[in-house]
């Protein structure tokens, strides 16, 4: 069983295998109960905006109507949900998902077999897919009509993949006027399209001219009956106000939000304390828990698809009845862990009450933005919960949020072909322009039916298909082509792989008026998979990309024996090269395993030492920035350490540590470093306090310091950020307990008052050098006090002096 992310154009991710998508009865966590809550309580909390409309977007809500239409000639309704009931004027046809139940039930008999070949086709898409390909338009027409209730016209009844099940009511009324994806599949299949909003003051266009669809929510009724002049809002109340009086639909609130699917079929997960008596679940006794993982002779589903616990020979109760074999997912714990942390040491209960009265809820999180949309929703809904039946005391669990940025990794991807469109591709290259003589059409439509390629003139059909397709259709192809008296060549996709001039040949043949069998191959021939260097011609079209490891791949090249070597199912690849090499494509991302690009930092930590790979990564940028990973700023950070070192030893690597009290300039370093580390630490901004702790070094360095009265204080500052080398210095300094548990050094202003200003000096605007001066002197000490220095005696010399100019603790402009 895959997620949605592990199947890419009905093939798995790993490996290109077909994937069937299944009905299954799973048991699901009804977050969809908490959806308004979980709205309300996102303006309570410390997240960033970005994080908070993340959520808001994945709620959803969306505030509209529900209609209903008839269909001609039959009982059923088809119910729809919308958030524009105003344009309901301009619904010219209706769009079911292709998983509807309605869709056996209303389609004709004429139209049967092409529905059927659709829903085939879809029906491996994941609804990721389907949302994302807004470009590709398809469907197949129902034959079933539907009645517009408001305009009382018959309209046609359509299937398509861009309708997902999972929202609303897996119906839609299409008004191609006013939506985007309803214009392009209007426009495709030639329906009609009514405009029925317009901007105040201008005339209505003809739709049939139109380029794009009129998507604006503002302007004033068309073409709408007794609504025509209303503004939109107005429009929508009026008219969910008459479908509720004429009891053909309501006012309605829908959410994107769906239950969260909480079964998995694997092994590892907790077990449901569920048993089943005559298929009805039933939950086990309190005292039978903690249920466990019972033993199995393998992790794997069974033959017949079940679970791996349908494995276990006794999993069923002491009546005998079977218990649950699905296991609960990752977020079943992952969701409430936090809460255990107060009180981890109960072995009575999740938590005390005095525990949870005490600590209430997290503080501060630190997580990545990509669990807005999963963990970071499971966990609210699981606190409410938890709230609601009064064990937390806090409706929400996490008060404030950062999200850290990703340590970036240069991924490596080649580009596997789906052959359907390869083959389709390479040979409408050979076929376009008259190449061959004749001329042919690509995706030529015959009423309903679609073919690949298609020649008029001499009455030839040609069909790219898998094997299993052809072994379906070859006879509705031939019956169909003697019909219409066509000529007829399927080709097997394999052959493109294995003899592309063969099928040339057998075009060239049937053009000249040779016999060529319509299709030959008996046997299941697998060609495998074909991956396609990044700058073959037209790659794109057909291929679609995956991660390989970083270290198959050396200045972009694939290692292609070692490629097949990497994993079992790539044993058989074969590899469309250019100048005999194959080229990988790369991009900067996410390091992560599921990449294959994560970089080992045992290397590094071997060269350099594991304090300075820790201060590089916080030295890189901002915490809540993602920053791409690079080496080459290693040994500045690398140096500092080894400086670091050297401020605590002589000449000859020896300690020396003086006991004499430390002077006013060290103690203002010091100190100066101690309320930017302190600032800084305090808001997360890692990068500016190892710039700090670099500034103050120097500092320190140039002032030859090495009293014990600054640096122990110094080294439990840095034991923060560098544990390991501060550890050591702590213990060379004569102390037996560690550093991490002494008390951070405390801040003492005073150090930071300044008592000297350091005045560059100006003459006609050029600064030519600088005077420290006290701080508190009045201007015409100043003056006084530059003028009479042997720098400003030298600019002077042979000059008269027209105006001086003192800004105090600022600047001295003298002009001569």
């Amino acid at each position: 069983v895959l997620a949605n992310d592990e199947v890419s154009e009905g093939l798995s991710v790993r490996g290109g295998h077909a994937v069937e998508r299944k009905l299954m009865k799973q048991w699901s966590l009804r977050i969809t109960a908490y959806a308004d809550r979980l709205l309300a309580g996102l303006d309570t909390l410390e997240w960033s905006e970005s994080l908070k409309d993340i959520q808001r977007n994945w709620i959803g809500k969306s505030v509209g109507g529900s209609l209903h239409f008839d269909v001609v000639g039959k009982k059923e309704k088809i119910e729809v949900f919308t958030t524009r009931p105003d344009t309901i004027f301009g619904a010219t046809f209706m769009v079911l998902a292709p998983e509807h139940e309605l869709v056996q039930h209303i389609t004709s008999a004429e139209q049967k077999q092409e529905v059927d070949s659709y829903i085939r086709k879809t029906k491996n898409r994941s609804e990721r897919e389907r949302m994302s390909e807004v470009k590709k338009v398809s469907g197949a027409f129902t034959g079933a009509y539907a009645i517009n209730p408001f305009t009382n016209k018959e309209i046609p009844v359509w299937i398509a993949d861009y309708v997902l099940m999972g929202y609303g009511t897996g119906a839609i009324m299409a008004v191609p006027a006013h939506d985007s994806r309803d214009f392009a599949f209007a426009r495709y299949f030639k329906l009609l399209v009514i405009q029925v909003i317009g901007q105040a003051g201008k005339e209505p266009t003809d739709p049939t001219g139109w380029e794009e669809s009129y998507d604006a929510k503002e302007g004033v009724l068309i073409n709408s009956g007794k609504f025509n002049g209303m503004e939109v809002k107005q429009a929508i109340s009026s008219i969910v106000s008459e479908a509720e009086d004429r009891k053909i639909g309501s006012g309605k609130i829908n959410f994107r939000l769906r239950d969260a699917i909480f079964s998995r079929q694997r092994y590892w997960g907790e077990p449901f304390p569920m048993y089943y008596v005559d298929g009805t679940p039933y939950a086990m006794e309190e005292k039978i828990l903690p249920l466990e993982l019972p033993s199995v002779d393998a992790y794997l589903p069974t033959e017949s698809g079940e679970p791996p616990l349908a494995r276990a020979k006794n999993w069923i109760t002491n009546e005998g009845y079977p218990v649950e074999t699905n296991t609960m997912p990752g977020f079943a714990g992952s969701s409430g862990y936090y809460l255990r942390y107060m009180d981890p040491q109960n072995k009575s209960e999740y938590f005390s009450k005095e525990a949870v009265n005490y600590w209430e809820n997290v503080d501060l999180y630190i997580g990545g933005a990509e669990h807005a949309t999963g963990h970071l929703i499971y966990a609210r809904v699981w606190n409410m919960f938890l709230y609601d039946i009064g064990m937390a005391v806090k409706q929400e669990p996490f008060k404030k949020l950062i999200n850290q940025g990703m340590i970036q990794g240069r991924s490596s991807m080649v580009y596997r072909a789906n052959l359907e469109k390869m083959a389709e591709f390479m040979l409408w290259e050979q076929l376009k322009d008259k190449k061959l003589g004749v001329s042919f059409t690509q995706d030529f439509r015959d009423g309903r039916r679609k073919f690949d390629f298609y020649s008029e003139e001499i009455k030839l059909i040609i069909e790219v298909k898998s094997l299993g397709s052809h072994e379906k259709l070859t006879d509705y192809y031939i019956e169909y082509s003697h019909e219409k008296g066509y000529r007829l060549l399927l080709i097997p996709i394999h052959e493109f792989v294995d003899d592309f001039a063969g099928i040339i040949h057998k075009i060239i043949n049937l053009i000249n008026g040779g016999d060529v069998p319509v299709f030959e191959e008996k046997e299941v021939v697998k060609p495998g998979n074909v991956f396609v260097s990044k700058n073959i011609p037209g790659r794109e079209y057909f291929t679609d990309p995956i991660h390989t490891d970083i270290s198959l791949v050396h200045n972009d090249i694939l290692d292609t024996e070692g490629f097949k070597n990497w994993q079992p199912h790539l044993a058989n690849s074969r590899f469309i090269l250019e100048d005999g090499k194959y080229v990988c494509d790369w991009e900067v991302e996410k390091m992560s395993k599921s990449k294959y690009n994560v970089q080992n930092p045992d290397e590094l930590i071997e060269k350099y030492g594991a304090d300075t790979l820790r201060l590089y990564e916080m030295f890189l940028g901002p915490l809540e920035q993602s920053k791409p990973w690079d080496t080459q700023g290693i040994e500045g950070v690398f140096r500092f350490i080894r400086k670091l070192w050297r401020l605590y030893h002589n000449d000859l690597n020896e300690l020396n540590i003086s006991e004499v009290p430390a002077t006013k300039e060290e103690l203002k370093a010091l100190h100066k470093t101690i309320k930017k580390i302190e600032d800084d630490t305090e808001r997360f901004s890692f990068n500016t306090a190892v710039s700090a702790f670099m500034i103050g070094l120097n500092e320190l360095a140039d002032l030859k310091c090495n009293k014990r009265e600054i640096l122990e204080p110094l080294t439990i500052l840095v034991s923060s950020y560098a544990p390991h080398i501060a550890e050591e210095l702590w213990m060379l300094l004569g102390h037996s307990e560690s550093v991490v548990i002494q008390q951070f050094p405390v801040l003492n202003e005073s150090y930071l008052v300044e008592d000297t200003f350091s005045y560059p000096v100006s003459f006609n605007g050029k600064t030519r050098f600088k005077i420290d001066l006290p701080f508190a002197m009045d201007a015409k000490g100043v003056e006084e006090s530059v003028l009479n220095s042997d720098e400003a005696q030298k600019w002077i010399e042979g000059k008269s002096i027209k105006k001086i100019i003192v800004v105090p603790q600022r600047i001295v402009n003298i002009v001569v």
